[in-house]
């Protein structure tokens, strides 16, 4: 909730909700600790949901760096199991980053004015948290995309403004190599990183803790709050 001098005051407890995106309603939990400097929006790869285990280890690891997190569906559950076998909707950049935007859009009104926010992307939800960074300019306060396919971001990769991690495993030598080609066309601050010995999911020892602390320094410096009452410019 609101109070008047525009600090979150939530408890660190997931609210479960029902997020308006267009025509549709999606599934997600909104988990904001007492005190909380920003807002991390999550975007979930090909295939997976907010109950993915990986997005959910990085999300309460931004928690405990006093950090909010909205972990949302991307699709309906009726698309959900359309596309288990047309993996049509899941490749959709432009749909799942329209409702990413309609989602931030939701969450600026239930945060206090001029809280930041940034997005944190996996696979596919990486190149949609791009395209809505592109299209939403300098009110995204930061993107950190882990094992991502910015690639899939297109010609909305010169338009990003915000401040950009780009997080790959040393060992996904196909998504490096199409990391390092999206770094090449980012106009923004932008940084890539690779997690020595990690592969495409992070599941080696280790790798996904260190993916959690690059992300939350990133987002840490990043998302610094504007004075009560003003928004980012």
């Amino acid at each position: 909730m609101k109070d008047d001098i525009g600090t979150i005051s939530r408890e660190t407890v997931p609210a479960a909700l029902k997020i308006p995106a267009g025509d549709v309603r999606l599934d997600g939990e909104l988990t904001i600790p007492e005190g909380a400097k920003g807002v991390v929006v999550f975007a979930h790869g090909a295939g997976s949901s907010r109950l993915s285990p990986r997005n959910r280890y990085v999300a309460e690891a931004l928690r405990e760096h006093g950090l909010g997190t909205l972990l949302f569906d991307l699709l309906t559950p009726e698309e959900e199991e359309a596309d288990f076998t047309t993996a049509r909707l899941r490749f959709d950049i432009d749909l799942l980053a329209e409702r990413l935007i309609r989602a931030s859009g939701w969450l600026v009104e239930e945060i206090p004015p001029g809280t930041p926010f940034g997005y944190f992307g996996a696979s596919t939800g990486a190149a949609a948290a791009l395209v809505a960074a592109a299209y939403l300019g300098p009110e995204v306060a930061a993107v950190v995309s882990r094992g991502g396919r910015p690639d899939l971001a297109g010609d909305n990769l010169e338009r990003v403004q915000s401040p950009t991690l780009l997080l790959v495993g040393g060992r996904d030598e196909l998504v490096l190599a199409l990391n390092r080609a999206a770094l090449g066309r980012l106009r923004c601050e932008k940084r890539l990183e690779v997690v020595p010995g990690a592969t495409h999911l992070f599941e080696e020892p280790g790798a996904l803790a260190e993916v959690a602390r690059r992300a939350s320094d990133w987002f840490g410096e990043h998302l610094r709050r504007a004075p009560a009452g003003e928004k980012k410019s």
